[in-house]
């Protein structure tokens, strides 16, 4: 849109040539009519001159034709080329562009001999004033012209601007119509300006489209389809999106990480949806409640404008839904939760360890329990905080009473001829017979310096059953942790114990991470040698994250190695790893080494596996764990 200075410019500029073609278009009307009475004037004198009488005197007739006409040129000479009349007047450029060329007329009666240029002094004149005046009406109707333009304009940009921010709203909002349907609601009369707009609203609702289906690309959970970490951290923050006070719950699902390895991991996605089910049911009743998936295992709840005391109402009821759901399925536990009361005062930080204390007390108490950490002291001295004092005394209470219970899950050879063997699972249990969740068990139990202990005891606890049940024609795998196997006193003590029953210790394999020995090769390669050196194998799972050269097992002479789950997950569909496992597993049995393939889920996988020529396979499609 033009500025007013712009436009003034413009039309002026305009105006000047109008003013232009005026005084050209007169200026040849006149032209023509001077021209027109030139030939006229001629022609009268031609027939004056036959009206001559003998004695007229010719000189009198030139003075008086001098004077009865005027003219811009006049020069009368007789025919002895005597001048008896010369008068020019000064001349100008539009007398030159308007006058037409001078005439000659012999007038042969009188003697003489005339050259005129008519004179047309008013029709210059009445052309100048006809110019000046339509410069002077045309400067003025501009100034008005551009006035109300400018006026024009601006309504119409105001319009425009408001059917803008009205589109705009609309399409943010999620209440778009048919192109069509919006088309009709515009104020705007000009069709190319609505073309337009209709073009700028179908590009900006194309983008509002592609940045909402990024937005939930970055901020909504595929499985659970919940708003994830970062968008939990962005509400939170936003002191205008969440209430002043409430409370803030961690749900922790205990035992993901023990279904993805005995049921596989798309039943660990089900178990996922269906606690992310249960939690979207309980808040319901919660006006503004949200719920989030922080990660794999954790779940935020937001209760906003809720006391710590009501907020309990809504623990027992998802604890009862968690029991509700765990006798439906074959789970020892769901989900333990932790509760903390925040309001504007409290940082994120803070409130996120004191949740992760409650989950951790939960955990020690009956199964799918919650716990209401209200003392903010803890955070002083982690290391005596109620969740590590209470996980320690738990373990404690464990190996002393030897609360185990154990599972073996069946390993199946791809050929009568492989050799494989069982993997035995631990479970631990609380004073209650309640199970304590695994993976909170062992990580905590590594946190607190008890894991030798404990692998002492599942160690102790599978040997002693195999014996009793008289079990000696099997193959038991037993997982032990790295720790235990960088502790001097630990390898001596299960040296001794494997020597005292050979039989059993033959049937045995003992499974390490890979990532457990690469930590320290030397004490890794001292206690493959010591099993080996009591008839009892090894197995490195997990292979394959930390890509260790087979030159390091050439050395260490492991008997089995178990593929990462990664890397058997819908192998029948993906080719790069299954040319990664027929690469493996050709140089593994060149080394004399079995290669085994864990959480095969699928008939699919089994018979891909089978085509790469894998040792065995365990999974939930195998077989489920099972007592010992």
């Amino acid at each position: 849109m033009y500025t007013y200075s712009q436009l003034l410019l413009r039309n002026l500029f305009f105006a000047l040539s109008f003013s232009a073609c005026v005084a050209i278009a007169g200026a040849i009307i006149v032209a023509l009519q001077a021209d027109e009475r030139q030939d006229q004037h001629r022609k009268t004198l031609l027939a004056l001159d036959k009206t001559a009488n003998v004695n007229e005197n010719s000189k009198d007739f030139a003075q008086q034709l001098a004077v009865l006409n005027k003219y811009h040129l006049l020069t009368i000479t007789d025919n002895s080329d005597t001048t008896l009349v010369n008068h020019q007047q000064n001349s100008h450029i539009l007398t030159d562009f308007i006058l037409p060329a001078s005439s000659e007329v012999q007038l042969p009666n009188r003697g003489l001999v005339v050259r005129f240029q008519l004179g047309d002094q008013q029709g210059v004149i009445l052309l100048r004033n006809i110019v000046i005046a339509v410069f002077t009406l045309s400067c003025l109707f501009i100034i008005l012209a551009a006035f109300f333009s400018i006026r024009r304009y601006r309504r119409l940009a105001g319009k425009i601007n408001q059917q803008i921010k009205r589109d705009l709203a609309t399409i943010i909002s999620g209440q778009e119509q048919a192109t069509g349907d919006i088309d009709n609601d515009n104020e705007i009369d000009l069709p190319e300006i609505q073309q337009h707009l209709t073009e700028l609203k179908n590009l900006i609702a194309q983008k509002i489209s592609t940045t909402q289906v990024l937005e939930q690309d970055a901020y909504i959970e595929p499985v659970t389809k919940l708003e994830n970490r970062h968008r939990f951290i962005q509400f939170f923050e936003n002191a205008d999106s969440r209430a002043d006070f409430g409370v803030l719950a961690i749900t922790r699902c205990s035992e993901l990480q023990t279904v993805n390895q005995i049921h596989g991991y798309h039943e660990g996605d089900n178990y996922i949806r269906q606690v992310a089910e249960i939690m979207r049911v309980a808040i319901s009743r919660y006006k503004g409640a949200k719920v989030f998936r922080l990660n794999s295992s954790d779940f935020a709840t937001l209760l906003p404008n809720v006391t710590l005391k009501s907020a309990k109402n809504f623990a027992n009821d998802l604890t009862g839904r968690f029991n509700e759901y765990q006798q439906a399925s074959d789970l020892d536990s769901v989900a333990y939760t932790g509760l903390v009361y925040f309001d504007n005062d409290k940082p994120l930080g803070e409130l996120l360890a004191l949740a992760d204390t409650g989950i951790s007390v939960a955990q020690t108490q009956q199964v799918n329990a919650w716990y209401a950490q209200t003392d903010t002291s803890i955070l002083e001295n982690s290391s005596s905080s109620y969740g590590n004092q209470n996980w320690r005394q738990e373990i404690d209470s464990v190996i002393e009473n030897q609360r185990i219970k154990l599972l073996i899950q069946t390993i199946k050879p791809t050929s009568p001829n492989n050799r494989v063997y069982s993997e035995v699972l631990a479970r631990f249990s609380n004073s209650n017979d309640d199970i304590l969740p695994t993976a909170s068990f062992f990580a905590m139990a590594e946190k607190l310096d008890k894991i030798v202990a404990v692998d002492r005891l599942i160690i102790e606890t599978v040997i002693t059953q195999v014996a009793q049940k008289n079990m000696q024609d099997q193959f038991f795998g037993v997982n032990i942790s790295a720790r235990s196997i960088n502790d001097g006193h630990f390898l001596i003590w299960l040296e001794r114990r494997l020597l005292r029953d050979a039989t059993i210790a033959s049937k045995l394999v003992f499974e390490i991470t890979e990532y457990g020995l690469q930590q320290n090769i030397k004490t890794s390669k001292n206690f493959i040698d010591m099993i080996h050196r009591v008839g009892a194998r090894i197995t490195v799972e997990r292979f394959g994250v930390g890509l260790t050269s087979f030159k390091f097992f050439r050395d260490l002479k492991p008997d089995f190695i178990k593929m990462d789950s990664s890397y058997t997950r819908d192998i029948d569909e993906d080719k790069n790893n299954q040319y990664f496992l027929r690469l493996m597993v050709d140089l593994a049995h060149r080394l004399s080494i079995s290669v085994l393939a864990e959480s095969v889920e699928s008939q699919e996988e089994k018979f891909a596996l089978e085509r790469l020529f894998i040792d065995g396979c365990q999974g939930f499609y195998i077989g489920k764990p099972k007592s010992l």
